[in-house]
């Protein structure tokens, strides 16, 4: 690996900064190492006479920015932002489009740091380009309560910020997500004589997201899908929380990329060479057919005389002293929080060019409606998040008299139905979509040369299908993704899964194999407690179907909730269609499917989920035999049910009737919440066992037998 250039004495040490020279002639090889005095590329934005001293005038703006906030809450991480402002700032003043006063103008090039905990630099760059959210005062605000400045950047917190980011490597595979609609999205809507969809997506990455798995994982894919729209920046600053990075990192990060079918540049020189950061982003933008990995070499802390180049400077606040000293290392003789009169007129030509360039596309988007109606309509449905008119009519319905089917099945008939009448739907499996049953039968597979077909075909990379899946989510509200393993696979992608709930994107997680009930493949491959996990999780709606309406059911609601992922945690045994079960039922969370009893007094409830309710039915049905008064409550979903009055709660759930009794194939934690004391719960509070899944069942007491004795014993 290249050593970190150390920070000068003065700032006077870096020369050249600012010029604008000819572009690089012919096509970029796929390995290139940029040295500091190679002739640049122009820039996006021509820089005019003097503009060396007012970028490096905004250069320490952002660095001193991040400085303040981070020492005013005495807590941060100033090191990246010092090291990697210079590049913040070429890539946010000469090459972004965007529109401050709109930040989500569609297209625009959205812009990830993966290295969230380095989120001042972000912040700075935002708040010195116009954006609304981020005021002085918020920048003051950084880290407390109630701010639109937290301490990673948080997506709903503040327009600007695309993602959510901070478990590192989450935020780079967003990016891979956000790239791929992109691509996907331009090649279904652009025509010959009007690209509407043409933005990039460029994320900065550190040593962190390096060496996380996932981000291997969604380069691998992006690298695979030729997504010559995404321009990675690898800050390459040697330090990780621990001290050097070298105690555990060594591999030439360039030349994995390259295997991953990247295109790769180095810039050796990422404090002062600003003309080679130029270069090599103009170069990255040239190469269509892959994504390009920039290596930008930066020394952490840069100006710090004492802590630059440290681990010391990663998370910690400088100090008052050492705050002093990089000041006048830096030539830097202001007061905290100070933007200079030239760096605000430099930076203020960007609310009229964002406004300039929204507009123009504005028209684009007008003579596109003209000249294509159907696909301006589709478009439009995508970019607004409007679902056509009569879509859930499109979801099948049944009836006891449709033959029993496996929920996994039911899944997929609901899957085919929703993308033909929903044009923002698309999804995919990890190498698992004969099994998870998820393929979209009327389209062809999203691959490098034919972008605009929408199954995806993620291979084994649960980590990455997640975090993907969430980039694609928050590209456009119309875009619904959906992904697909097996049910206990959700451990591997449980970071993507809470980041979706965090960040609120509408993602649709297909988890099939959803217990004991997939039988011989045993213990490894076989759910138990991933239900109660997902339901303790905030913000996400973890569903249960027992048959074909209820399985419609959650995926209508599963479309309906623009503002939280669900988890379909789907059989593969198969189930009969059950009497009284509805997707009505489905979006109150829990309801009635059958009672024999009057005046809200049965003398017993069982409560049952998919599969298991099927059970619980037979069982009652037997109980009414003998006399007994039984309800039967179908809980598919606990947080919609939670959700629903006290009044219609205590109508399913009458205080009154304590003799409850709950089946599930899973851990029978949490159930005391709807049983009562005096309830009993029937589950799996141990790991399963390879064996036919009626063994299984029958081993572990998931019979109607056990639930009818079970009821003679309240």
């Amino acid at each position: 690996m290249a050593t970190a250039t150390q920070a000068p004495t003065s700032p006077a040490a870096a020369s050249g900064r600012g010029s604008v020279l000819p572009l690089l002639r012919g096509r970029p090889s796929t390995r290139v190492r940029l040295a500091v005095g190679r002739r640049p590329q122009t820039a996006l934005r021509a820089q005019p006479p003097g503009a060396a001293e007012v970028v490096e005038q905004s250069v320490n703006t952002i660095r001193f920015l991040a400085v303040d906030a981070v020492e005013k809450a005495k807590s941060g991480h100033p090191g990246l932002p010092m090291g990697c402002a210079p590049l913040g700032h070429v890539l946010f003043d000469e090459f972004l489009r965007f529109n401050p006063k709109n930040p989500y103008w569609f297209d625009r090039d959205r812009f990830i740091l993966s290295a969230g905990h380095g989120c001042m630099l972000q912040y700075a760059l935002l708040h010195l380009a116009g954006y609304d959210s981020v005021t002085m005062d918020d920048l003051k605000a950084f880290r407390q309560w109630g701010s639109r400045t937290p301490g990673h950047p948080e997506n709903f917190e503040t327009p600007g910020v695309e993602v959510t980011t901070g478990p590192l490597g989450q935020g780079f595979a967003n990016a891979v997500g956000l790239a791929l609609a992109e691509k996907h999205l331009a090649a279904r809507f652009n025509k010959p004589d009007l690209k509407i969809v043409d933005h990039h997506t460029y994320v900065i990455l550190g040593d962190g997201c390096q060496m996380e798995g996932v981000s291997n994982e969604a380069s691998s894919l992006a690298g695979h899908w030729g997504l010559g729209k995404l321009i990675a920046f690898y800050d390459d600053n040697h330090i990780s929380i621990d001290g050097s990075a070298g105690i555990a990192f060594t591999e030439d990060a360039l030349a994995r990329y390259e295997a991953l079918g990247w295109h790769t540049i180095w810039v050796k020189n990422g404090n002062t060479g600003y003309d080679d950061i130029r270069a090599a982003i103009k170069e990255a933008k040239a190469v269509k057919d892959k994504p390009t990995l920039i290596k930008v070499t930066t020394t952490i802390g840069y100006g710090s005389p004492n802590k630059a180049n440290t681990y010391s400077v990663h998370g910690s606040a400088l100090g008052t002293k050492e705050v002093e000293a990089t000041k006048n290392n830096l030539s830097w003789h202001h007061e905290p929080f100070h933007v200079p009169d030239e760096v605000k007129r430099h930076w203020s030509h960007h609310i009229d060019e964002g406004a300039s360039l929204e507009a123009e596309w504005n028209k684009k988007i007008v003579e596109y409606e003209k000249k294509y109606r159907q696909e301006a309509a589709e478009l439009k449905s995508i970019i607004s998040g409007e679902l056509p008119s009569g879509w859930d009519n499109s979801l099948p319905k049944y009836t006891p008299e449709n033959p029993a089917d496996a929920t996994r099945n039911l899944s997929q008939q609901c899957l085919n139905a929703l993308a033909k009448a929903i044009p923002g739907f698309l999804g995919g499996s990890a190498d698992l979509a004969t099994s998870n049953m998820t393929l979209l039968k009327m389209f062809g597979d999203f691959q490098k040369d034919t972008p605009e077909e929408r199954n995806i075909r993620f291979g084994v990379r649960e980590h990455a299908m997640g975090a993907i899946s969430n980039g694609i989510a928050l590209h456009s509200p119309g875009l619904i993704p959906y992904c697909a393993t097996f049910f206990v696979f959700t451990d591997y992608m449980r970071a993507a899964i809470r980041l979706s709930a965090l960040c609120g994107s509408r993602v649709i997680f297909v988890m099939t194999h959803d217990s004991i009930g997939l039988g011989e493949d045993g213990p490894t491959h076989q759910p138990v407690e991933q239900l109660f996990s997902l339901r303790a999780m905030p913000n996400i709606l973890m569903l249960r179907p027992a048959d074909g309406n209820e399985t419609s059911g959650a995926y209508k609601i599963a479309v309906l909730n623009r503002q939280r992922p669900s988890v379909l945690a789907l059989s593969r045994q198969k189930l009969q269609q059950l009497k009284g079960t509805s997707a009505e039922g489905v979006a109150k969370g829990g309801y009635i499917i059958s009672d024999n009893s009057s005046g809200n007094k049965p003398d017993i409830i069982l409560i049952g989920t998919g599969s298991e309710l099927e059970i619980v039915e037979k069982a009652a049905d037997e109980l009414r035999k003998d006399g007994k008064t039984v309800r039967v409550v179908s809980l598919v979903c606990w947080e919609l049910f939670e959700e629903q009055s006290e009044k219609y709660k205590e109508s399913v759930f009458p205080s009154e009737v304590t003799s409850r009794i709950s089946v599930e194939a899973g851990v029978t934690f949490g159930w005391e919440k709807y049983i009562g004391e005096k309830g009993k719960a029937i589950g799996v509070d141990r790991f399963g066992s390879s064996a036919p899944a009626g063994k299984i069942y029958k081993e572990l007491g998931l019979t109607v037998e056990n639930v009818i004795a079970t009821a003679k014993s309240l």
